[in-house]
């Protein structure tokens, strides 16, 4: 779904079918990366009176995108979904993968990666390659969970304002209130907000993401999550300092940015089995 922040073009380059969320702003819906990407979002967001909200696809928007793919030839379909904790949006997936699957004999697979963002868009990208060389659907669900498990999202926002607002806060709560201007860091871990610790400075919080991450142990894959191309740049710098491999890039997106807000992002590492 488009919580995994893929880029358009990346998915197409890959095969991967996109099925949007949507953001409210009041009665205006927008669906997420559609008709509304993130500069839009982000400027409708700091000038908006309104709070936005966000809707899980309902189960008949992952039929159509189903029948769709099988439409087109496909032979069996593993989708990966938004946290099941953080969202309907997996139930959705599920209830409708199980619909399609008896009407057209194609077997699906449904997991629930617990996380969100890149955090289930790297390992998506990762197992959408090894479709492509021929992997069998229970190899990709396999090796999908595998790299699921050892995923770490460590990220900074400028603000708990907006995970308050959007009713997701959860145990991060405990940063509320400590200190003045000061920036969170949390953990998505397990379908849960988890937080970290708070730091003065944007920049201390992202050289402390870093820092959090190089203790990780040994690592397989990176890729950075940023709402802006400072906060992408300032991280991209970070992660050269210890890592020389390929960094995926995740642009926060409009229903993940409603609750992570302007000027968030962060670090994922899927550490080596």
């Amino acid at each position: 779904d488009s919580t995994a922040d893929i880029a358009p073009e990346r998915a197409k380059e890959l095969g991967i079918t996109v099925v949007p969320l949507t953001v409210l702003f009041g009665d205006e819906a927008y669906r997420d990366g559609i008709d509304l990407d993130g500069p839009a979002f982000y400027a409708k967001l700091t000038s908006s009176p309104v709070t936005p909200t966000t809707s899980a696809p309902s189960p008949g928007v992952f039929e159509e995108a189903y029948r769709q793919m099988v439409k087109d030839g496909a032979t069996a379909v593993l989708a990966i979904s938004l946290g099941g904790s953080l969202s309907a949006t997996y139930a959705a997936a599920l209830n409708a993968a199980q619909r399609v699957s008896a009407e057209t004999g194609v077997p699906f697979e449904v997991v629930d990666s617990h996380t969100v963002s890149g955090g289930f868009g790297l390992p998506a990208i990762i197992v959408a390659k090894e479709a492509q060389t021929g992997a069998s659907l229970e190899q990709l669900k396999a090796r999908a969970e595998s790299l699921l498990s050892r995923v770490h999202l460590i990220a900074s926002l400028d603000t708990l304002e907006y995970l308050q607002r959007g009713g997701r806060i959860g145990r991060a709560r405990m940063l509320l209130g400590t200190l003045l201007n000061v920036k969170p860091l949390l953990e998505v871990r397990e379908g849960q907000v988890l937080p970290l610790e708070n730091v003065r400075t944007r920049s201390k919080a992202q050289e402390r993401v870093a820092q959090i991450v190089t203790k990780l142990g040994e690592i397989e894959a990176v890729a950075i999550v940023s709402s802006n191309d400072s906060v992408r740049d300032q991280f991209t710098g970070l992660v050269k300092t210890f890592w020389q491999g390929p960094i995926e890039q995740f642009t926060l997106g409009p229903v993940v940015g409603t609750h992570a807000g302007p000027g968030a992002g962060g670090i994922i590492a899927i550490t080596r089995e």
